[in-house]
């Protein structure tokens, strides 16, 4: 008999991807408020918002999931009170009621995000938060929800994901391949950034052997390649892909410059301009977090940089 695998936001990014590397070994669910991004995968869903206590208890009672993958959240950065992330709070606490009603549980994953701390932070452990953001703060919000619950036994692991990217991906991440592909992107010129980025199908990876791995329950993890990727190095291989040439690369004060004009575009309404303030800033700041622990798990990924990128441009392409 199959397991019974259920995903919460399965029509989002990385749920779709969940969905994706289960949907044939297993009996697979997905409760999402928005219809699939992947047309495929419209018998896999239901269409349940997490902050409906009593229809999300009902969908776990009926179906009786072995493995639960909590994806489901407000993830922008528009809201302007908690209020806005209530899906990140009041969602988190329903998730949780309805596993009280699925005796066969085995395991539960909840997704988080790296932004509970600002970029360029590097928390001394997993309590140590620095938000930057009213989303993060919901984040937070959720963990302390999770670590503190009564309900729950010691059979989770939190995971936060860092910028993750492939198939099915959108705003923000499909945009550096947007602005490579459309030859705006350019390099600041001389400096090399290190970037922990985590590519989506490696990332499902290393969520499935989490699902079966005692060793890291009750902990929070991030969720990332294990190889930290060089971003001049990563765009030349998409440009060399788009455009058979690298990128170009630019005084770093013309793109402070750029980036000021973005921000004006975004303060008039224009809603993705190529490069504000706020990504630039994104761009130049290395990003690495210890994943010592989980390499320990997991052992070697599934795909290096260039595979990865072949198979996401591959997709590009095909649903542009």
């Amino acid at each position: 008999m199959k397991k019974r695998i259920l995903v919460t936001g399965g029509s989002g990014f990385i749920g779709t991807n969940i969905i994706e590397f289960y949907k044939d070994n297993f009996e697979v669910v997905s409760i999402d408020c928005a219809k699939p991004r992947n047309k495929n995968h419209i018998g896999f869903w239901k269409n349940v918002d997490i902050l409906d206590e009593k229809l999300t208890i009902s969908v776990f009672k009926d179906f009786q999931p072995h493995y639960v993958f909590h994806m489901a959240a407000r993830t922008d950065l528009e809201g302007k009170t908690l209020k806005d992330y209530s899906a990140n709070i009041q969602g988190v606490e329903n998730v949780i009621k309805a596993l009280n009603y699925s005796s066969s549980l085995e395991k539960v994953i909840f997704a988080s995000s790296r932004l509970v701390c600002e970029i360029g932070y590097n928390p001394k452990d997993e309590y140590d938060y620095k938000p930057s953001t009213i989303y993060g703060e919901s984040k937070i919000i959720g963990e302390k929800i999770v670590r503190d619950s009564k309900e729950l036994t010691s059979n989770w692991v939190i995971v936060r994901p860092t910028s993750l990217w492939g198939p099915w991906f959108d705003i923000p991440y499909k945009s550096f391949f947007d602005s490579i592909n459309k030859k705006v992107y350019v390099h600041p010129k001389g400096l090399e950034i290190h970037k922990k980025f985590g590519y989506v199908e490696n990332c499902v990876h290393i969520m499935d052997k989490l699902i079966y791995d005692k060793e890291l329950n009750g902990q929070t993890i991030y969720l990332s390649d294990f190889k930290t990727l060089e971003v001049k190095q990563w765009a030349d291989i998409i440009s060399q892909k788009f455009h058979g040439k690298k990128v170009k690369s630019v005084p770093i004060q013309v793109l402070k410059l750029l980036a000021k004009a973005g921000d004006i575009l975004k303060g008039i309404g224009y809603s993705s301009p190529p490069i504000t303030s706020f990504r630039l800033n994104n761009i130049l700041t290395t990003m690495d977090y210890d994943t010592t622990k989980v390499e320990k798990v997991v052992g070697v990924l599934p795909y290096n940089l260039e595979e990865a990128t072949t198979i996401t441009y591959n997709w590009y392409k095909a649903h542009k």
